[in-house]
């Protein structure tokens, strides 16, 4: 059962005689596959009187980074409120609007997702302004055991880095609520404030911390254009990182969405080749043919899960970022600009890593940074456990 549907069971009860924002999005279903809004806007015990769009819009369709505007729900009635627009928080003004925020969105369990950011966001509006915050717990569609990749430097804290977490986390939206309020760093409040904020997680029932997607028996609704399905989602951290700029793309023409890959001026044949050659553990690799919708024949390369144990989900983006200094014929990554080396750093999160690729190029040591991000994950996990809501 997910938060929502637990809300339900319980009647509403957290809710009742309070006017109700709901920050969500139409990810966010019901294990039944209705939307967060559709229940509690038909329920009777709630007043629901706003709604509130993240990233990708209310709907899930708005390409990434594209501005969300102020719009009215056609559905409802009921105003929508961009927190991807002008302002990425509700405003003061908003929030004296309602006596709660609901907050329901599913993320993907990958720290540059920015669902958790607009969770964090609207967290410390609501606890500065006096609002009370419920949020409804939804799985972590990678699981909660598997936690790997680098912890992102404070210097690059930032929307698509807001909390201080390996890139892939193991937490639920609800865990990394908690961790907010009990981390300091995470939420700009005094020790008074954080006293008052009145955050309650109403946690699923049945998930446990070993269960992926498949495991949990629903359905997956995209969260966003490119993330149609949990192929997509395993896919993000994997190749996610390693295609912001250098030379590769992800995706196969419009199919394969981070499972897909392809270089420019390299056969596919050549990069299975060169990345099976890798022997990275829990991976394999492959060449596809797609047409696209001009009817031209696509080449390209798919990477296959064949062992999620062994698998560290975020290895292969690095190998990736070697292979674009060796194939480019220079360094792309000591000759960026400014924006790229921020947009780049404020994702990967580790000046340490892109002072190496910058002065080694092709001969970074990947397997170096790769032992020491799961030696720091592993700390992670142990410091984590306080504020875990489910067990393994």
């Amino acid at each position: 059962m997910l938060g929502v549907d637990v809300l339900s069971e319980q009647k509403f009860a957290i809710l009742l005689g309070k006017r109700v924002g709901l920050l969500t999005h139409d990810a966010a279903r019901s294990r039944d596959g209705e939307p967060t809004w559709l229940v509690l806007s038909r329920a009777p015990e709630v007043n629901l009187v706003a709604l509130f769009a993240a990233e990708h819009g209310l709907d899930g369709k708005e390409a990434a980074s594209a501005v969300i505007k102020d719009q009215t729900h056609q559905p409802t009635g009921l105003p929508v409120y961009s927190l991807y627009g002008n302002a990425r928080r509700p405003t003061v003004r908003l929030l004296k609007e309602v006596d709660a925020l609901v907050i329901d969105l599913q993320d993907i369990g990958s720290r540059s997702y920015t669902f958790v950011s607009a969770m964090r966001e609207a967290l410390e509006a609501c606890a500065l302004a006096g609002v009370e915050v419920v949020v409804l717990d939804r799985p972590n569609p990678l699981g909660g055991v598997k936690v790997d990749g680098p912890m992102v430097d404070a210097e690059w804290r930032s929307y698509v880095g807001a909390f201080p977490v390996p890139y892939v986390h193991g937490l639920t939206m609800g865990e990394l609520a908690r961790l907010a309020l009990q981390r300091e760093g995470v939420l700009k409040l005094d020790d008074e404030q954080r006293a008052k904020t009145r955050l309650t997680v109403v946690p699923m029932r049945g998930w446990k911390r070993s269960m992926r997607w498949a495991g949990t028996g629903l359905k997956w609704w995209p969260t966003s254009p490119y993330i149609q399905d949990v192929a997509a989602v395993e896919g993000y951290p994997m190749t996610g990182l390693g295609c912001i700029f250098g030379g590769w793309t992800h995706g196969v023409g419009r199919e394969q969405p981070f499972r897909g890959m392809a270089f420019r001026g390299k056969s596919a044949d050549q990069v299975v080749k060169e990345l099976t050659a890798l022997e990275i553990p829990g991976l394999a690799f492959r060449k596809v043919e797609v047409v696209s919708n001009e009817g031209k024949k696509l080449h390209g390369t798919v990477v296959d899960i064949t062992d999620w144990d062994a698998l560290r989900p975020t290895e292969l983006n690095f190998h990736l970022m070697r292979l674009a200094c060796a194939w480019n014929g220079g360094n792309p990554f000591r000759a960026a600009t400014k924006v790229e080396e921020q947009v780049f750093n404020r994702h990967v999160g580790s000046t340490a890593w892109w002072e190496a690729l910058r002065r080694e190029g092709s001969r970074v040591n990947v397997r170096s940074f790769v032992d020491d991000w799961v030696r720091e994950a592993a700390e992670f996990q142990e410091r984590s456990r306080a504020i875990r809501i489910y067990q393994e």
